[in-house]
């Protein structure tokens, strides 16, 4: 199971990687994608849609369950990963890369300090 030390974590198992200081590139993590299973459908939000830090964005289904998707961070959704409406299984695949969910245009990095480290969410799933 992979823990990418340059990504923060939500205790709600989503992670989120910043790029250029003002873009997170937001998914979710391998061991949330273990947990739920085979993925079916991702609920992708409106590109322009305000998202506020640890608040539902959309929702995730697998074979097993349907999860909530939480925003790391506050922004606006300026990207959506097409790919995955014919390929949600992508999450399975590569979690930290096709696999990602949105791209949010950062209006608060101070939020970072609200996330969790890769040390700080392995201690939090018991890894």
């Amino acid at each position: 199971m992979q823990f990418p030390e340059n990504l923060r974590y939500t205790k709600e198992h989503e992670w989120v990687r910043v790029e250029n200081d003002s873009i997170g590139v937001v998914g979710i993590t391998d061991y949330a994608q273990s947990e739920l299973g085979d993925i079916v459908y991702v609920e992708l939000p409106q590109i322009g849609k305000q998202v506020k830090q640890l608040e539902p964005f959309g929702t995730i289904e697998a074979v097993k369950a349907v999860s909530d998707l939480f925003s790391p961070l506050s922004g606006e959704v300026i990207e959506v990963n097409e790919k995955l409406k014919d390929s949600p299984d992508l999450i399975n695949k590569d979690p930290y890369g096709e696999g990602w969910i949105i791209k949010i245009k950062i209006s608060d990095l101070s939020e970072l300090d609200n996330l969790l480290s890769a040390e700080d969410y392995k201690k939090l799933i018991g890894k």
